[in-house]
């Protein structure tokens, strides 16, 4: 089983909220991508590597409501009200040429392998029934395409590449064990926060205006379930 970093996900309550807000950060404007019928949501998505994207997303205002609860934790009230704020950098997507032997390998739940389709694209996706944010984003949704070619090679290209991505977390050791299992994951790296502090992540993207920093917007904990 291989895994990689497939792509990094901003979310936003408005996508043009979204879009601005990752052209001020990054200086690049990303382009229109389509929507996803099933999950009741819309992006823009540019290439920032070999095989690897970077997404906006948002609720699609004028698709149905899904019959389920839309991925990344749209419909949570706490992630809107983050959204709400301001978009931001919300979570990640790991790509895996074997989603059945990912799910059984991972020593927690990541959901149920779910076919998705955007245009003429397809692929698996593991999603919660609840559609959560895994571990408060910091782990992350994983996917398996189902095509001749990753995606991100036909996506603009407008320079930039990321560097990679860094995850700051209270319990360390229990987030590398995780990633460990269903990877080792390129790109990612797991650093320790003090026990009281919120798990947070950067991504490093190499841009025509010099290094830039996508950092995690404060949120839900994003750490182990509690027994009991």
């Amino acid at each position: 089983m291989r895994t990689r970093l497939d792509h990094i996900v901003i979310a936003a309550t408005d996508m043009e909220r979204g879009v601005a807000w990752t052209e001020k950060t990054l200086g690049v404007r990303v382009p229109r991508g389509g929507v996803h019928e099933t999950m009741g949501t819309r992006n823009h998505v540019m290439r920032i590597g070999e095989e690897m994207f970077l997404e906006i997303i948002a609720i699609n205002p004028d698709g149905p409501v899904p019959a389920k609860p839309r991925w990344f934790g749209l419909d949570d009230p706490a992630v809107r009200e983050r959204l709400d704020r301001s978009p931001a950098f919300l979570a990640w997507v790991a790509n895996t040429d074997d989603l059945d032997a990912f799910l059984g390998a991972a020593p927690m739940s990541f959901g149920r392998a779910t076919p998705v389709s955007r245009g003429e694209l397809n692929w698996r996706f593991a999603l919660p029934s609840d559609g959560r944010l895994l571990a408060g984003g910091m782990l992350p949704y994983a996917i398996q395409w189902q095509t001749e070619s990753h995606p991100a090679l036909a996506m603009p290209d407008l320079g930039c590449r990321l560097l990679g991505l860094d995850i700051y977390h209270p319990y360390p050791e229990w987030m590398g064990s995780i990633l460990d299992a269903v990877g080792p994951v390129d790109l990612v790296e797991v650093h320790p926060l003090p026990p009281m502090e919120l798990p947070r992540m950067a991504a490093r993207i190499d841009t025509p205006e010099g290094v830039r920093l996508l950092e995690t917007m404060p949120g839900t904990c994003g750490c182990p379930p509690r027994r009991g």
